[in-house]
C-alpha cells in the first residue's frame, strides 16, 4: 500500500500488477478555474478521472460545509458521496496527481485521509514525471467511472479551528506554519483576500520549498533538515499548517510526514477564514 508518495516507476509497476486502482488528476489553475479540465482533456494518464478543486474538493455555494475560507471543505458525508460517484471504493489504491507543485492533488490526498482512506499517494513530480519516465498519455474527456459506495471511516488526520488557534497563540503547544509566498506572508501583497498579513507567531515556509527543480519532492533527509531548522527546537507534533485557503498548505504537511516528522494538523479555513473573522489578530512584516 502506498500512503504518501509514489514514483512514476512504482506507478507503472502498480498498473502492470492489475491492483485495483483509481487514478485522479487534480489539474487546476487558481486564476483560471476552467483551465484545469481543458488541461486534463489535452493530455492525461490513461484511465484517470478529473477532480476539480471547486466542484469536487470544496463546497463554495452550499451550506453543507466543514470549514470556512475561500475553499470550504464539504462535509465528510457529502465528500464520501462524491468519491463514490468518481468510482473510489474503500479497498482501492488511489493515486492523485496534478501539474503544479502538488498543491491541488495534495488537497485530495488529505481529504481521502480525512475520510479514513489510507491507501492514497501523490504521484511524485506529477504528469511531467510520468511522461519523463516514458508513461503513456491520452486525450479527450474521461470515461464515466463505475459508481461505487464509499463508506466513511474514522479520520486519519486532524484539523484545528480558528477559535482553537486564537486561544493557543503564543503557547508551546501551537506552532503555525504558513505555506504562502514570503511577500504574501509579510503582507506586502495580497492578490486574493481582503486583508494582507499573517497570523501572529506563524512561521513561513512556501510550499514550493519542498520541491526540487524537476518538481519532485526533495529527499526525506533534506526535508527533515529544512523543517528542523525552521522549527528550531519546537515540537513537530505542535505544528498546524495553513496557507491562503487550506489547499497549498498540504504539501508542507505531506513533506513533514515524508521527512519522518509525523502527521501534523491542518487549519482548513486558513488565512482566508482568519482575516474575515472579526476580532482575530493580524501581523505584518
Amino acid at each position: 500500500m502506498h500512503t504518501t508518495l509514489i514514483s512514476a516507476t512504482e506507478l507503472q509497476q502498480l498498473i502492470a500488477s492489475a491492483t485495483p486502482l483509481r487514478l485522479m488528476d487534480c489539474s487546476f489553475d487558481l486564476m483560471k478555474p476552467a483551465a484545469g479540465r481543458a488541461q486534463f482533456e489535452a493530455e492525461h494518464l490513461p484511465g484517470s478521472v478529473h477532480v476539480d478543486l471547486d466542484e469536487h474538493l470544496s463546497n463554495k455555494t452550499g451550506a453543507d460545509r466543514a470549514s470556512g475560507g475561500r475553499h470550504p471543505l464539504p462535509s465528510r458525508e457529502t465528500f464520501a458521496a462524491r468519491l463514490g460517484a468518481l468510482g473510489v471504493a474503500n479497498g482501492m489504491q488511489v493515486v492523485v496527481l496534478d501539474r503544479a507543485a502538488i498543491a491541488t492533488s495534495g488537497r485530495l490526498w488529505w481529504m481521502l485521509k480525512w475520510c479514513g482512506h489510507d491507501a492514497v499517494a501523490v504521484l511524485d513530480g506529477g504528469l511531467a514525471a510520468w511522461k519523463a519516465a516514458g508513461g503513456a498519455v491520452e486525450s479527450g474527456p474521461a470515461a464515466t467511472p463505475h459508481a461505487t459506495r464509499f463508506e466513511l471511516k474514522d479520520p486519519l488526520v486532524q484539523t484545528r479551528t480558528a477559535g482553537a488557534i486564537a486561544a493557543a497563540i503564543g503557547r508551546p503547544e501551537l506552532t503555525l506554519i504558513d505555506a504562502r509566498a514570503a511577500a504574501r506572508f509579510r503582507g506586502e501583497t495580497e492578490p486574493l483576500d481582503p486583508v494582507a498579513g499573517h497570523i501572529p507567531g506563524a512561521l513561513n515556509r512556501p510550499f514550493t520549498d519542498n520541491l526540487a527543480a524537476d518538481g519532485r519532492f526533495k529527499p526525506a533527509a533534506e526535508l527533515r533538515a529544512d523543517f528542523e531548522r525552521l522549527l528550531a527546537g519546537r515540537d513537530p507534533a505542535s505544528v498546524v499548517h495553513h496557507c491562503g485557503s487550506g489547499v497549498s498548505a498540504v504539501p508542507n504537511l505531506l513533506a513533514m510526514e515524508v521527512a519522518g516528522l509525523g502527521r501534523s494538523s491542518l487549519f482548513p479555513g486558513s488565512w482566508s477564514e482568519w482575516c474575515n473573522t472579526p476580532g482575530l489578530p493580524i501581523a505584518q512584516g
